[in-house]
């Protein structure tokens, strides 16, 4: 572990270089490369279709006997069962569970199962009968786990722990092992009587026997596999804070702070319980029946930090303030709501970046949680491996490691998505009932799952707007936009002065982004002026006249549009040889008089070089005449139409424009009626 924490000390320090000025979140920074650098021997031979799934685990029992495990020389084998209660979804006569084989030996079957089969990691279970959709059933599985090193279960020194995301639990206990299907747990212990064990949920009890302990959590709320913790040492030590709940100030939640002897938490323990209120005041009341943090007591850990439902894990000696917030606040956000797929990750490790950076803002103010944020840019920019926060493909097939816990997207970019989300809603209240109506919402997500495009539902249900544009422009989308921008000032010599802005995004890599722009304009005299406007087409155009002299133009001001590279210079932006603005956008308007007889005009607006045709049909699809076909140059333009030696009727006209430089056409029809 020792060479793993030199491993990020030494990225920390290289990238620091390269980005002075620069204070990296450490918390998120931590989590994301040590368990990026997690071995991905869980990548393992089972079907393309394995979201898919024909039952729904209700509920684990698991009964494990490790007390050797704490003893010299401390090998890996342990015996132990697992009794599993499931629904039926598919009529079916077999079950599938994961075990990883090297490390699980199968020994029987039991209950509703009579047979099985291990092998390519999967345990089939050939059930007794077929059972039918809306069934409940268990199935009893005892087996041993070899006394191999397979980084999920570690033992050393005295001391015992698990680590298994994402598809490691197979490795320490047969189970459905995938994000999307959440059970409670039943976990019984037995360790030698000097040991102390933490585990899920709430100790339910511990009892002596001869010359065994035996502890006994119980976990009332779903878990997903992964999250799934075993903790404990001989002469462990445990200290243990109260806080109390902000529903019912007479009722508290034990936090539990397991660390091994030399270590120090009291700082954490200190500001704990004002942690714990500020999230239950941002994101909904602290929803287990206890919580705890517990640094690994044996060597081997491959994580800075894991989330562990009601029991994080850390390295040893990282009682570090924002890696705790990191980790704590996945309480909600990764095990009180699990992202559905590993293509939804970033819902849980974007939202606890964010977090981190929340709690800066609590502790010491705006521009320090801005700072923060604007750091995250930078590990992102420096780092962006060029593809999308969420690829619908991870969730088929389970990336790599390094992919699935990038800092850069799934990290730095998820968080910062969630700052820009802040931005575009502009209220931060409505923000924060977002998250908290999101983390609240019993029905469809609290100790449930969440995919991303429920979670935009949920947002744009809860701010009255679609917010689905902004989720796939830049979760669903790579990379980020390039602004090239001009501004001009123009005197009109009878005391007033205009001021033009011209936007263009210029990258090629991944769409146009549609975004509001802020845009602050000072003057030589009175306050400055900022405007908000919406970016929804490229290469627009605005105007505005002060009796004010303007002297400087900033886009973006405070850098809210995290994720971009801007250039804005001054420049002629929008005047056309005679003197008009040249137009932010392609239109066509409607012909006047209507109906006419025998002449109309209407008007187009082109804003760039473009090649231009437009025609006059008939009814019947057939071109009666050509109005225009040639190049035209950015301004506004009027078109004259004779319909003389045209029949009374219903006519359509027709524009077609395609940009010289290429990247943009334009199309429009309208309707008229000659009358004569």
């Amino acid at each position: 572990m020792k060479k793993s924490l030199l491993i990020v000390s030494a990225l920390l320090f290289a990238v620091s270089i390269l980005y002075t000025q620069h204070t990296f979140p450490h918390g998120s920074l931590l989590c994301s490369q040590s368990k990026s650098r997690l071995p991905d021997s869980y990548v393992l031979a089972e079907s393309n279709n394995s979201p898919r799934h024909k039952y729904d685990v209700l509920d684990y029992k698991l009964d494990l006997d490790i007390r050797s495990c704490f003893l010299a020389p401390y090998p890996n084998s342990f015996t132990g069962s697992v009794k599993m209660k499931f629904r039926i979804d598919t009529a079916l006569s077999t079950i599938n569970l994961n075990a990883v084989n090297t490390s699980i030996l199968i020994e029987s079957v039991g209950l509703s199962g009579v047979s099985f089969t291990h092998t390519n990691n999967i345990v089939n279970v050939t059930l007794n009968r077929t059972y039918v959709p809306g069934e409940i059933t268990e199935v009893l599985i005892k087996y041993r786990h070899n006394n191999v090193y397979d980084t999920a279960f570690f033992t050393g020194t005295g001391g015992v722990f698990t680590d298994s995301e994402p598809e490691d639990a197979r490795k320490w206990y047969p189970c459905w092992d995938k994000p999307s299907d959440k059970a409670t747990f039943d976990i019984r212990v037995k360790v030698p009587p000097n040991v102390i064990l933490g585990s899920n949920g709430r100790l339910n009890d511990s009892t002596l026997v001869g010359d065994s302990l035996f502890y006994h959590w119980v976990s009332r709320d779903p878990i997903c596999t992964y999250a799934v913790v075993l903790v404990g040492k001989v002469d462990y030590n445990l200290n243990i804070i109260y806080w109390r709940k902000l529903s019912s100030p007479n009722d508290s939640l034990p936090i539990r702070f397991y660390f091994n002897t030399g270590e120090n938490p009291s700082h954490i323990q200190n500001i704990m319980i004002n942690m714990a209120t500020y999230f239950s005041q941002k994101f909904g009341e602290h929803p287990f029946e206890k919580d705890g943090f517990a640094t690994v007591p044996a060597p081997g850990f491959l994580s800075a930090g894991m989330e562990n439902q009601t029991l994080t894990t850390l390295c040893q000696n990282c009682w570090d303030e924002s890696l705790v917030a990191h980790e704590f606040a996945h309480q909600w956000f990764g095990d009180m709501i699990t992202c559905g797929t590993w293509a939804d990750i970033w819902l849980n490790e974007g939202f606890a970046t964010y977090a981190e950076a929340l709690w800066i803002e609590k502790v010491s103010g705006y521009t320090a949680y801005k700072s923060n944020i604007d750091t995250l840019y930078w590990i992102y920019y420096g780092q962006n491996p060029g593809w999308p926060i969420y690829n619908p493909q991870w969730a088929i097939n389970t990336p790599p490691h390094h992919d699935l816990f990038n800092i850069a997207t799934t990290y730095a970019k998820g968080a910062c998505v969630l700052h820009m989300l802040r931005y575009v809603l502009q209220d931060t209240s409505v923000f924060f009932n977002c998250l908290r109506g999101y983390a609240a919402d019993t029905a469809q997500f609290k100790y449930k799952t969440a995919v991303t495009d429920d979670f935009t539902a949920k947002i744009s249900q809860i701010a009255g707007q679609d917010l689905t544009w902004f989720i796939d422009e830049w979760v669903k989308q790579p990379n980020h936009p390039v602004y090239n921008n001009k501004y001009q000032f123009t005197n009109n010599n009878n005391g007033t002065w205009k001021v033009g802005f011209y936007t263009r995004q210029s990258q090629f890599n991944t769409p146009f982004h549609k975004m509001p722009l802020t845009l602050k304009i000072s003057f030589s005299s009175g306050p400055d002026t900022i405007f908000r406007v919406m970016n929804d087409v490229n290469d627009q155009i605005w105007y505005w006249t002060f009796n004010r002299q303007p002297t400087g133009f900033v886009f973006d001001p405070d850098k809210d549009i995290v994720l971009k590279t801007a250039n804005t210079v001054a420049g002629a932006i929008g005047i056309t040889p005679n003197g008009t603005e040249v137009p932010g956008v392609f239109s066509l308007g409607q012909n006047y008089p209507n109906p006419f007889n025998p002449v109309t005009y209407f008007d187009f607006d082109i804003p760039k070089n473009s090649n231009v045709s437009i025609r006059i049909y008939d009814i019947t699809g057939k071109t009666v005449q050509e109005v225009f076909n040639g190049v035209c140059a950015p301004g506004k333009y009027k078109a004259d139409l004779d319909g003389t030696d045209l029949a009374s009727g219903i006519y359509y006209y027709e524009i077609h424009a395609n940009t010289i430089e290429g990247g943009a056409t334009f199309k429009d029809v309208k309707k008229m009626v000659l009358l004569k």
